[in-house]
């Protein structure tokens, strides 16, 4: 069954879908009055019937039943150094698909590429695009928020709104004595807010790395491999379900 996010629903007023999502449902699928959909809003999914095609728009009504949350009991706060390529691309998708609840990019000390803030507005747009997209597909109740790039030291003043802050630093995986990533993990039971910060492809700047620890950050492994920059958020999160779900 196709999922749909929608504002505000006026329990009042039908549910109007509009703009592409609406044009999905008439073009792509094809749908017919009395065909059922989701509709996802304020992070609930009611199952509706189609009961009107009011010119470009579809016009639903709930049936009564809603579909449980799948999201993750813990907010994950994604921030990634701005990497190479459409490897940002990749993350948004994944990361949104394994349950992340919003990702800040940075501008990291080491990040080879630089944000063209030109065209940023438009480039942030097609990332958050892209985690609608998912989130419609992997049936969650929540669009993750893609923030447009921040600096080093926005990232740094926002580090201490988190109940934990972590930071993936390969050093620490080549540590032959290191606290494993489910130790660090059972600690954040009970929590609600989690920022975990990776680095671009040539890893977190020591000095990135110093400041973050003196807000309190504490530092993690993934495993005694080093990961590539687009796979350590998946690793992460793919742990935080493991362990919470």
């Amino acid at each position: 069954m196709q999922r749909y996010f929608v504002d505000q629903v006026d329990d009042s007023a039908p549910i109007r879908i509009s703009g592409e999502d609406a044009k999905h449902i008439t073009k792509v699928m094809r749908m017919q009055v009395g065909d059922e959909l989701i509709v996802v809003h304020s992070n609930v999914a009611d199952i509706c019937k189609i009961t009107l095609f009011d010119e470009l728009d579809v016009i639903v009504e709930k049936t009564g039943e809603q579909i449980p949350s799948p999201e993750l009991p813990i907010h994950v706060t994604i921030a990634c150094g701005l990497p190479k390529g459409d490897k940002l691309d990749l993350i948004v998708q994944k990361s949104t698909e394994l349950g992340v609840f919003q990702i800040t990019p940075f501008e990291a000390a080491r990040s080879i590429v630089k944000w063209d803030h030109k065209k940023g507005e438009k480039k942030q747009q097609r990332l958050q695009k892209i985690a609608k997209e998912a989130a419609e597909q992997s049936h969650r109740t929540v669009i993750p928020t893609v923030e447009s790039p921040i600096k080093f030291k926005q990232l740094l003043a926002s580090a201490k709104s988190y109940d934990a802050i972590f930071i993936a630093d390969e050093e620490d995986a080549k540590l032959e004595e290191r606290t494993t990533l489910k130790e660090k993990i059972k600690g954040l039971t009970g929590l609600s807010n989690v920022l975990v910060v990776f680095g671009p492809e040539g890893g977190i700047d020591r000095k990135e790395s110093s400041a973050l620890l003196e807000v309190g950050a504490k530092t993690i492994s993934l495993g005694p491999r080093i990961l590539r920059t687009e796979t350590a958020p998946l690793y992460f999160l793919a742990a935080i379900s493991y362990e919470f779900e």
